[in-house]
């Protein structure tokens, strides 16, 4: 019967590492990153489930004949913020999975 309690055993450390990596991803919801473009004139804060929370734009980001260079920070700054995002859940849950890329886990 031994074989049978280290099996226990092994089934309640991979419980606790779910419950854990569960708990690890909930939390990324509660941290935020924040992506920057054009030296600060465009922000995106971003959180870790890589939902966009806000977008800041300056006035001085705003020029009427160029809308497109203010679409360009936007987009920069939110894909900055994205890849940070994505940094931190890598951080969080590399703890928990040992580096393993688990497909759908983030």
């Amino acid at each position: 019967m031994r074989g049978n309690s280290q099996m226990n055993q092994m089934m309640k450390q991979v419980k606790k590492m779910q419950e854990q990596m569960l708990k690890a991803q909930e939390e990324l919801g509660n941290k935020t990153v924040e992506g920057s473009a054009g030296g600060g004139v465009v922000t995106a804060v971003a959180n870790g489930h890589k939902k966009l929370i806000s977008v800041t734009i300056k006035p001085e980001a705003v020029d009427p004949d160029d809308v497109e260079m203010l679409q360009d920070l936007v987009l920069t700054a939110v894909n900055d913020a994205l890849n940070q995002a994505d940094e931190l859940a890598n951080q969080d849950m590399g703890k928990y999975t040992g580096g393993l890329n688990i497909p759908g886990l983030f």
